[in-house]
């Protein structure tokens, strides 16, 4: 890789998001960063439950308080600072969040999808939020219709890559480093 690559990861919860910045930290010397990351900093500080409903409100207040680009904004800095050659911030959300982060050129968007299905099944098996072991079908369902999630769908038209997270590990692998090798030289 030859020069500064920023990937910033969306999709709708389970698509794969973590899976592909686990991989490219691991197998490409990434460093990543996650929009969830410092929600979960303030939820913890403020001793509350680390669960779906509680970050989507404590996101809703930040952003209500301090401005729709609040995260977007702590994301470019840490990026525009970081000396890796390959950044990845992964979990963004929001039309305004890509609005600000496509201002730094290195930037490039790639959004991840998979059916809802699958993504239940894998969120089941990952268990990153206190309530997503016991989460049934339905509820995960309505989890779609949170303000976050809703706005993430709109987010592909921007993407410069969409991957496909309906096959294997091998084959998001191959995507991924097909999108570093395209867009790292």
């Amino acid at each position: 890789m030859a020069k500064k690559l920023i990937l910033g990861f969306a999709g709708e919860m389970a698509a794969g998001k973590g899976t592909a910045a686990k991989y490219l930290l691991e197998n490409s010397g990434a460093v990543t960063y996650r929009f969830s990351s410092m929600l979960r900093d303030v939820v913890r500080r403020l001793h509350l439950p680390e669960d779906r409903l509680t970050m989507q409100r404590t996101s809703t207040a930040l952003r209500r308080e301090f401005g729709e680009d609040l995260m977007a904004k702590v994301m470019f800095e840490d990026a525009k600072k970081d000396e890796h050659q390959l950044i990845v911030i992964d979990g963004v959300r929001r039309l305004e969040d890509v609005k600000y982060l496509r201002e730094i050129p290195e930037f490039k968007l790639c959004y991840i999808t998979a059916p809802m299905k699958t993504r239940y099944e894998r969120l089941i098996v990952r268990g990153e939020n206190a309530d997503d072991n016991t989460k049934t079908f339905a509820q995960f369902e309505e989890d779609h219709q949170g303000e976050p999630e809703r706005e993430i769908t709109k987010l592909e038209a921007f993407a410069a890559e969409v991957i496909d997270n309906t096959g294997t590990l091998p084959d998001l692998y191959r995507q991924l480093d097909q999108i570093v090798k395209k867009y790292g030289e």
